[in-house]
């Protein structure tokens, strides 16, 4: 099911994150390429307390998917030290059509 499809239908959430990497250094190619691949649209920035923080929606099982790669795997030039996801609840449409980095 595609994530359009499953805005249809009422089925999407949507979580806020914030990350705290080891190395500042955290690779957003690979953040985007991996919600591409997962399906689930939103947004990441660096910020200027040494976080990244960003927003992602979509289907339940796809976000957490994320939250997981987010959680355990990351760019593979950084180490996530630790993950808060936060204000998860569902939602009825997309706020986005893509993923992408903010600066």
């Amino acid at each position: 099911m595609s994530v359009l499809s499953a805005v249809l239908i009422g089925m999407c959430v949507v979580c806020v994150l914030t990350l705290t990497v080891l190395f500042y250094y955290f690779s957003y190619q690979y953040t985007e390429e991996e919600a591409r691949k997962l399906g689930v649209v939103g947004w990441v920035k660096n910020t200027s307390q040494g976080t990244v923080t960003g927003q992602v929606q979509g289907p339940e099982d796809k976000v957490n998917a994320m939250k997981s790669w987010l959680s355990k795997v990351g760019s593979p030039s950084s180490r996530i030290d630790r993950t808060k996801f936060s204000n998860e609840k569902e939602i009825s449409k997309l706020d986005f059509s893509g993923f992408s980095t903010r600066y």
